[in-house]
């Protein structure tokens, strides 16, 4: 009999999708069952062949070797992932599989992972693609009763394939280039290197920015405070004699109340969650990085199954969507989330525009919880965090606004005008779900309880309030607004009406599925380091700037190429001609790079030698901690100097520091305050000893630390650069 082969990203997938599926039969590598046989990649199985695959040439990093650009480009199987891809393709091949499902994740990424395997492997059979959204039991069985022909993502594979090849084309040869001409481990990408662009900038208008003085006046009068404005209704004065002047002219003066204004205003919900809004509000609440709360989002929809899909980039559900609405709500009618979801199924769902829109869908529908209920007990506290904000923001679009009447009360005083604000709430709306209702209030003219006043009325200004400010540079990039800014540059940057419409309409610097990554690895290239939740650019990032192309730098590159793949895997693009493009473009990059006469210098040279090649080591952050490198790329030492672990001061609870390695290791305070020294051997001790905790326990600690130590020392060039010889 003949059977259906089920192809999933992971393994979990795997698992998930067999037991929906009623395999049973574990075989290690695949799960098998009367009909179906599921099995797995491992993320990439198969990759683009490495420039040594088409040519020995390539072997050594020499700039007469560039540019590289191979006819045909050839995959290769990954060596980590190997032995599962030889099992992955022994199913395919097995005479009894009559037919191939793809289940993959439904987006471009998932879909080059399986198409890339049935390439590599020749399978030549009958293909269909399972699309879902989230991991439920219901999600899988709906999607695999709505299986969608394979010939319908061949577009989206093809755009896909062009992503690949052309970041290899472009990625690979000008960071060839760059690191050739100045011996040093520079690297430049379509994406990271605009986003890095715009780090440096905004680090150069700081440096450049020169503060402004300026004065604001508050009147204060019986009840209640009135600040000065001037005719367009700016409290700012840049004259010191001008504002004590009008004070001077205010103080002990009589006034008259010339106009109460009183609005009623509502306040919708935000929109529902995208992952970049939910990694912004994260990184804004809780420092999490975009990288830690897509995987914990990956977890949740996953290995939890409790939310849907993660890499979406859309804050809208479509209509088929809303009759699933009141299973959701059940699901979450648990804890603080009950008496909310019981009250919205006791009405009738309404489908608004706020929240419903087929339009604003293209692959996946915004995050929102799965109709399976969760046990909030077996979530992790960042987990549940994530998972709060979600189900709030679900929550929410389905309550009524937050309703409130604003008060503007004015005055004339000696020919001067002073306002005062104040605001009433008429209904939470809402805004119950959270526990904070402050409003984004104008800096200046912050809102009051007003007493009731009439138009008419005489007022005295009894004393006048001189405060002095100054103008402040623009904030520094923390991951959210880092996220805001990759998504939409043009508001970050000056570019042409024109440029600001195509950045608009193309979603700016990558997508949801891999800001993170590129955020991640600027970090582990040493380019940006942070500074608390600020994001400041490094010697070495700034000087790279001055080094790559110009229109690499560019955002606007990046979000034409991510137009021009949309627009191939809509079928309304040649897949070939863009190639043809990329390959032309890889040609000027490396002629721009080899033309150049600048410099690259090492200005974090330490005082210490290489022992391996006595070459002097680079100091560098990392995320975690500071690391020593060596300078010579082909000798690839490096060691750590002090790197921020999970163990806590016991005096402060602080996290402690680990500072050198081996014998001579010691933990020390990272807190300001505290003076706690401890050398690391004593610290284990000390650990073992407490009475609370047993070996396991300690053992399975020392495991963690290990990992994290490896994990920080793990150098994001090796995997990029492989081994490499330099021509002397």
């Amino acid at each position: 009999m003949s059977k259906t082969l089920v192809l999933a990203e992971k393994p979990s997938v795997g698992r998930d999708l067999a037991k929906v599926l009623k395999c049973n039969q574990n075989k290690g590598s695949h799960i098998e069952g009367s009909k179906y046989i599921v099995t797995w990649a491992m993320g990439h199985l198969v990759g683009l062949m490495d420039p040594e695959g088409y040519d020995n040439k390539y072997k050594e990093w020499k700039m007469e070797t560039l540019p590289m650009l191979p006819k045909h480009m050839k995959l290769t199987v990954l060596k980590k992932t190997g032995k599962q891809y030889n099992e992955v393709k022994k199913q395919l091949l097995r005479n009894d599989v009559s037919d191939i499902i793809i289940a993959t994740d439904a987006g471009r990424e998932g879909e080059l992972v399986a198409r890339w395997i049935l390439e590599k492997s020749g399978v030549k059979k009958p293909l269909k693609r399972l699309w879902i959204s989230s991991q439920t039991e219901k999600a899988i069985l709906d999607g695999f009763r709505n299986l969608k022909p394979g010939e319908a993502y061949e577009n989206l594979y093809k755009a896909a394939v062009c992503r690949a090849e052309a970041d290899w084309l472009v990625g690979l040869n000008v960071t060839r280039a760059l690191t050739c001409k100045y011996n040093a481990q520079l690297s430049a990408g379509r994406v990271q290197s605009p986003t890095l662009s715009m780090i440096v900038l905004r680090e150069e208008e700081i440096r450049n920015f020169k503060p402004k003085a300026y004065y604001t006046l508050e009147g204060k009068t019986k009840g209640f405070n009135l600040a000065w404005v001037n005719k367009d209704n700016n409290s700012r004065i840049f004259d010191e004699e001008f504002a004590n002047k009008v004070a001077s002219k205010l103080k002990n003066s009589d006034g008259k109340i010339v106009g109460i204004n009183e609005v009623n205003k509502k306040k919708f919900s935000p929109a529902l969650y995208d992952l970049t809004e939910l990694q912004r509000d994260a990184n804004k609440i809780w420092g999490y990085s975009a990288k830690q709360t897509l995987n914990i989002m990956q977890r949740l929809y996953e290995n939890y199954k409790i939310l849907t899909y993660p890499r979406t980039d859309s804050r809208y559900i479509t209509t088929d969507i809303v009759a699933t609405i009141p299973d959701r709500l059940k699901a979450i009618s648990i804890g603080e989330y009950r008496a909310t979801a019981e009250e919205l199924l006791k009405g009738k769902i309404n489908g608004h525009k706020g929240f419903v829109d087929n339009s604003k869908v293209s692959d996946h529908h915004a995050i929102i919880p799965t109709e399976e209920k969760p046990n909030l007990s077996f979530l992790s506290s960042e987990e549940r965090k994530i998972y709060d904000l979600v189900v709030k923001r679900f929550l929410s679009v389905m309550l009524p606004p937050f309703e409130y009447v604003q008060t503007i009360i004015e005055a004339d005083v000696q020919g001067e005008k002073l306002v005062a604000k104040g605001k009433v709430i008429k209904a939470k709306g809402w805004k119950k779900l959270y526990d904070k209702l402050e409003e984004d209030n104008d800096e200046e003219i912050k809102e009051q309880v007003l007493p009731t006043v009439s138009k008419g009325d005489s007022i005295k200004v009894e004393g006048v309030n001189i405060k002095k400010g100054q103008t402040k540079p623009p904030a520094r990039f923390t991951e959210a607004t880092l996220l805001s800014a990759m998504e939409s540059p043009h508001k970050y940057i000056n570019v042409s009406k024109e440029a600001a419409k195509t950045l608009g309409e193309t979603g700016g610097l990558g997508t949801v599925a891999t800001r993170a990554d590129i955020i991640e690895k600027l970090f582990n290239s040493f380019v940006i380091e942070k500074k608390g939740k600020e994001i400041i650019p490094t010697s070495k990032g700034k000087q790279l700037m001055e080094l790559v192309p110009k229109d690499l730098k560019s955002p606007l590159l990046t979000a034409k190429w991510e137009s021009q793949l949309d627009e191939i895997a809509k079928g309304k693009r040649d897949d070939y001609l863009f190639l043809k493009e990329m390959k032309n473009y890889s040609v000027a990059l490396v002629e721009d790079v080899k033309g150049t006469n600048s410099k690259f210098v090492h200005d974090n040279k330490t005082g210490k030698k290489c022992p391996n090649c006595g070459k002097y080591l680079l100091e560098v952050k990392g995320k975690n901690g500071i690391m020593n490198v060596c300078q010579d790329r082909e000798c690839g030492y490096r060691e750590s100097v002090a790197r921020v672990t999970n163990a806590r001061c016991p005096e402060c609870k602080k996290k402690l520091e680990l500072r050198g390695h081996g014998e001579g290791a010691i933990y020390v305070c990272s807190g300001s305050n505290c003076n706690f020294r401890e050398k690391a051997s004593q610290f284990k001790k000390r650990f073992e000893g407490n009475g609370k905790i047993d070996k396991r326990e300690v053992n399975n600690y020392m495991k963690k630390m290990k990992k994290e130590a490896e994990e920080f020392n793990d150098n994001p060039f090796a995997a990029l650069l492989g081994d490499i010889k330099f021509d002397k």
